[in-house]
């Protein structure tokens, strides 16, 4: 069976393959040991603390076959970005030149360096190794996010952004970034890309101009990537376009990638997700459901198909399914469509 649970220690050489696996522009989640036993530390005191608003938690779950114990992919999500470090984005705006004597009227386009989404809540981290690409497991390992924000409201934002991955070729290069290399930073994608990760952003700051910039000035390469994703980013940005997530004219500082927003009750699985009662039996509906129960430290989700009684807000799911997200009858669960 395929569950997903928060991740633990144990975790770690799961974690280091998949940061190998994920290659370049995985700014969440960089190669280096210190780093990636810190994010697991910092998501288990995330998961096992008591938290009224958004903060500074970071939840990283792991997807796992529980026939060999493999972890298989890891999705995570940033309570509130931007809290103790500067969260930066580029927008994208218009600069209008206009003389009314000579009958000149040019539009510009521009992008400033801005922290708008400070405080927002950041669906991230999301990697799923190639041999479990199958049978939804991608979907389900985006969507279940959305089912555990529904279930711990008091946890994140009403905002909810995703930064999708830029175009770069298979050397880590980015169109994007060689133009601001070339003028401003002198350091290439790859390395400014892990900094990032390792969380040395103070150079951003330093070294990136303060004031905006004319798109038209950057090379044609630059320009045509801006607010483009990697071909292999597409169906994930596809998924989070059909939960009614949408491009508000930000862009990644990096790769020129577009980051995506949605508010949290408009997000799809938020609004058609619901609770309902365990009845342990035998189900006899074959469509199947994301099921997952309401618990935080010990959450646990899963794919499978289930019997629902609306009328009676009960469900009936089988004595594994139950055992796998560890609830007994009358407890209680959040389901989604899947």
């Amino acid at each position: 069976m395929i569950i997903i649970r928060p991740i633990r220690h144990s975790d770690y050489d799961s974690l280091y393959r998949i940061a190998i696996e994920s290659g370049h522009g995985f700014t969440s989640l960089p190669v280096n040991e210190a780093l990636l036993k810190s994010r697991i530390e910092r998501a288990e005191e995330s998961f096992a603390k008591q938290v009224t608003q958004p903060g500074l938690e970071g939840y990283l779950f792991v997807m796992e076959d529980t026939e060999t114990g493999q972890v298989v992919g890891t999705s995570g999500i940033e309570a509130a970005v931007g809290l103790d470090d500067a969260f930066y984005h580029y927008h994208l705006g218009k600069v209008v030149h206009h003389s009314r004597e000579l009958n000149v009227y040019n539009t510009v386009e521009t992008l400033s360096l801005c922290n708008d989404y400070t405080g927002a809540s950041e669906i991230c981290t999301l990697f799923l190794s190639e041999n479990f690409r199958k049978n939804n497991n991608g979907r389900f390992l985006s969507r279940f996010r959305f089912m555990f924000m529904a279930e711990h409201t008091e946890r994140f934002s009403d905002t909810v952004i995703a930064e999708m991955r830029g175009v770069s070729d298979e050397d880590g290069r980015s169109p994007f970034w060689d133009w601001l290399e070339a003028h401003f930073f002198s350091m290439d994608f790859p390395t400014a890309d892990y900094l990032t990760g390792i969380g040395k952003k103070v150079f951003i700051a330093e070294l990136m101009t303060k004031y905006p910039i004319y798109v038209n000035f950057l090379s044609k390469a630059a320009q045509q990537v801006i607010n483009k994703v990697h071909d292999k980013t597409v169906p994930a940005l596809r998924l989070l376009e059909a939960e009614g997530f949408a491009r508000r004219g930000y862009v990644d500082i990096f790769d020129g990638g577009p980051t995506v927003e949605a508010n949290l009750n408009d997000i799809k699985t938020v609004r058609q997700s619901n609770k309902y009662q365990v009845i342990i039996g035998q189900p006899t509906e074959q469509a199947t459901y994301i099921v997952c129960n309401t618990k935080v430290a010990e959450f646990r989700a899963t794919q499978s198909q289930v019997s629902l009684r609306e009328t009676a807000n009960q469900v009936v799911i089988s004595q594994a399914v139950a055992d796998a997200l560890m609830v007994t009858e009358g407890d209680w669960v959040r389901i989604a469509s899947n």
